[in-house]
């Protein structure tokens, strides 16, 4: 009886997630240029998002410096395409094994020698920093001057990543699905509770028979590889690249932002986080420049931060969920009642 109950509540989860990624993809069919680009970076943001959900949410290893990862995904992706001419494909592939194997080799020498919680934190900053001032003077990857992909002449090209607006649009929207899918499968797997043990009490896992640390280098290498994906389209949607836009701070915020706000270790949660919180810091911007209030955004994330934590410690999205059961739950005690009188 609990299998078929699990098994229908699973059933009405992914019926309401393709439910959810179907009305996003009639939006992108019917709004206008504005609202596509607004879209499609909040749909890029919730894919990277993904990632350092994995790694904080699931993994519960602490990277306040996404944007080295996101930053090497869109450097391959430009370096190739731009100077060779090679397909953004092969420019994602090899972007994802670079920085999942930087992240691999930043893990290995950060927990072999016992760096963890919030120094690896300040460890990935520091190394995100790093690279941001080596390619700002790296005139091969051009410097702080960056680098420019030719404008797209606004026919569709798959096989080079290239198309107008709404092409971005569904490019990032199948991204975001590709990415809520995954952390949900992979929460459910052997991975997932794994993972989650090693989050909850390390020295448990680790006598329970968990090699914590080969686990702690596999969830930072997968999650680094996955941000990296995400940049080299971001990259792409952008049309250029330079070193403060794609590996400064900023880009770490815009990437933890959208699961702190949704819910941590969910699925939806970078989703619900990032189309609640990224629309915000941009009328906020607009708002700012047009009152002569410069910084305004960066109050307003801070505002959400505060409130989210102060109001809805675990997230907006969980709250849903309990919003959501409180209400159906004087309807499923109705028809237990009704099954008990006809049995």
């Amino acid at each position: 009886m609990q299998r078929t109950f699990d098994q229908a509540s699973d059933t009405k989860r992914w019926g309401a997630g393709a439910l959810v990624f179907a009305a996003l993809a009639v939006v992108g069919g019917m709004s206008n240029a504005y609202v596509i680009s607004l879209l499609t970076i909040v749909l890029l943001f919730t894919f990277m998002g993904q990632s350092w959900n994995l790694m904080l949410g699931i993994g519960g290893q602490l990277s306040i410096g996404h944007a080295l990862f996101v930053g090497i995904g869109a450097y391959a992706v430009a370096i190739l395409n731009i100077k060779y001419g090679v397909t953004p494909w092969i420019g994602l592939l090899l972007g994802a094994v670079i920085a999942g194997f930087v992240g691999a080799v930043l893990a290995w020498l950060s927990f072999r020698f016992e760096v963890r919680g919030i120094y690896f934190a300040l460890l990935t900053i520091a190394a995100a920093e790093f690279a941001r001032i080596m390619f700002g003077g790296w005139d091969y990857v051009g410097g702080m001057q960056g680098l420019f992909y030719q404008a797209p002449s606004g026919a569709m090209d798959l096989g080079m990543l290239r198309g107008d607006a709404r092409f971005y649009y569904f490019v990032a929207l199948a991204l975001a699905a590709i990415g809520v899918a995954g952390t949900e499968l992979i929460s459910r797997s052997y991975w997932g509770y794994v993972w989650r043990a090693m989050r909850d009490d390390d020295e448990a896992a680790r006598a329970l028979g968990v090699r914590t640390f080969r686990h702690k280098v596999l969830v930072v290498s997968i999650s680094a590889a996955t941000a990296a994906i995400g940049g080299g389209v971001l990259g792409l949607v952008q049309g250029a690249i330079f070193p403060d836009s794609i590996m400064g701070m900023a880009i770490s915020v815009d990437v933890l932002i959208g699961p702190v706000v949704g819910g941590l270790g969910t699925a939806f949660g970078p989703l619900v986080g990032s189309m609640a919180a990224i629309p915000l810091h941009h009328a906020m911007g607009a708002l700012g420049d047009s009152l002569g209030l410069p910084g305004l955004n960066s109050v307003a994330y801070g505002a959400v931060l505060i409130l989210v934590v102060w109001f809805l410690p675990d997230g907006i999205w969980p709250a849903i969920v309990r919003l959501y059961g409180a209400i159906q739950l004087p309807a499923r005690g109705q028809i237990s009642q009704l099954r008990k009188v006809e049995e």
